[in-house]
């Protein structure tokens, strides 16, 4: 194709009078081509359209396009594994002419190796078992080699963004220095943009790690456009046209398409952000020797079932723990128990079903039924408590009132909540009369509370 300066030379020559064999020899051009420029008489060449191949396959890329949800990637593997061989380039070319996207420009900030990081959530459905669930997805990237990570959650509170934040950073072996977020109050405790204070508890997590948060001013998204570019490219490249079993299955896929994008080209660094980041990570603050892993600790009651409610599931225990409190540690996936005299473990449900969980060990054998005349565990823990208490319980025991252990651990509880002088003086006239109506007993006690810490005065 001749290019527009030769199509002036050679019309201000034909101009001149000149012919043109004298034009094709000065121009170094063929004659057929220095006669079309003159028949054509235009000085800009006209754009050639040549029919691509893909238009036979026109409508089906349409349909590609909204089932992927613009996603060109996940069309070209579509179209790949329908026996249609092109090139990607050919594909984004066709789609381009069939409709252009405007353009529009975007400011730009420059970061230092291992200077900032940042961070923020937003939702999407990703499709799981064959149903949309609306989830949260955590994202953290470094902002001067674009290395990625993201990850997806049921809930996101200050217990999801330490777990989250502690696989990010061993994800990426290191943190920057600065990690900025917007005014969340997940991290926020108070105060907004340069003011910002985080809680004393993600200080705490920040501390351990040696970065610290930093918030943008309200309404200035643009300050964390590292991490705000990506939530578009999750959702049309990573979420469109894909299912997943389980939420572990989506976080696990996502983990592996990280590690897949990171080491791909980019455009607009005009590099693979892993090589970018083969310069970075001498830059970023190193991991400490020990990383705990986040945990949540909550203090349950097991119910008469041997089971513990957390998080909307419960969890099965032994069956010596029955109306005790435990301790219960969730972590991000098992949730762990600490009895007495021992720990249980269980895998951890994310998400809130009202399922129970029983472990095999904890599951009564059909037909086995449970030792006759043992005593209940509350038993024990009141004889610790108020050893004197032990007379009154074996005569209350053979009242044959109410079941056993429905009375101690009535005892249990007053044993618990009472002052143990008016107590133990209401249990010895008590049975000194023969009375085992613990409902007599306790206005007994109360009695003896407001009399002995409730004195009145000479005029009252």
């Amino acid at each position: 194709m001749i290019d527009r300066s030769k199509r002036t030379a050679i019309l201000e020559l034909s101009r001149q009078g000149l012919g043109t064999r004298r034009i094709a020899k000065l121009v170094k051009a063929s004659r057929g081509a220095v006669k079309g420029v003159i028949a054509s008489r235009q000085e800009r060449p006209e754009p050639v359209e040549r029919p691509s191949i893909l238009v036979p396959h026109a409508e089906v890329i349409t349909e590609l396009t909204a089932r992927c949800e613009g996603n060109l990637k996940r069309v070209h593997e579509e179209l790949e594994g329908q026996g249609v061989a092109t090139a990607y380039s050919t594909l984004t070319a066709f789609v381009r002419r069939q409709a252009p996207a405007p353009k529009v420009p975007e400011g730009s900030y420059d970061f230092e190796p291992g200077e900032e990081m940042q961070h923020d959530t937003s939702p999407h459905e990703p499709v799981i078992g064959g149903k949309r669930v609306p989830l949260q997805t955590a994202s953290l990237v470094l902002c001067f080699c674009r290395m990625l990570f993201f990850q997806f959650y049921v809930r996101f509170t200050r217990f999801e963004a330490k777990v989250f934040l502690t696989a990010a950073l061993r994800f990426f072996e290191g943190s920057a220095g600065r990690c900025v977020i917007d005014n969340t109050s997940v991290i926020r405790s108070h105060g907004v943009g340069a003011a910002m204070i985080p809680a004393p508890e993600m200080v705490a997590f920040s501390e351990r790690f040696g970065f610290v948060f930093r918030a943008h001013k309200p309404g200035h998204a643009d300050r964390k456009g590292r991490i705000e570019a990506p939530f578009g490219f999750i959702e049309r490249n990573f979420l469109a046209g894909r299912t997943f079993s389980s939420l572990k299955d989506l976080n696990a896929t996502a983990r592996q398409w990280c590690g897949k994008v990171n080491g791909s080209y980019k455009r607009h660094l005009r590099g693979v952000p892993r090589d970018l980041f083969a310069l970075e990570k001498p830059r970023l603050l190193p991991l400490p020797l020990f990383v705990p892993e986040p945990e949540r600790i909550l203090v349950r009651n097991v119910d008469p079932a041997r089971l513990v409610n957390v998080d909307g599931n419960r969890y099965s225990v032994l069956t010596s723990w029955i109306g005790r409190d435990v301790q219960v540690r969730v972590r991000a996936e098992s949730i762990e128990i600490d009895g007495k005299d021992a720990t249980v473990v269980h895998e951890r449900i994310p998400f809130s079903l009202g399922k129970k969980i029983v472990l095999p060990e904890h599951q009564y054998v059909r037909g086995e039924k449970p030792a006759r005349g043992a005593p209940p565990p509350e038993e024990a823990d009141l004889l610790l408590i108020l050893p004197p208490v032990a007379g009154y319980l074996t005569r209350l025991k053979a009242s044959g009132k109410r079941a056993p252990a429905l009375l101690i651990r009535r005892l249990l509880r007053m044993a618990r909540e009472y002052p143990h002088p008016a107590l133990l003086s209401a249990i010895a006239e008590a049975e000194r009369y023969g009375l085992f109506d613990l409902d007599r007993l306790e206005r007994m006690v109360l009695s003896r509370v407001d009399r002995d810490y409730f004195p009145r005065r000479d005029d009252e």
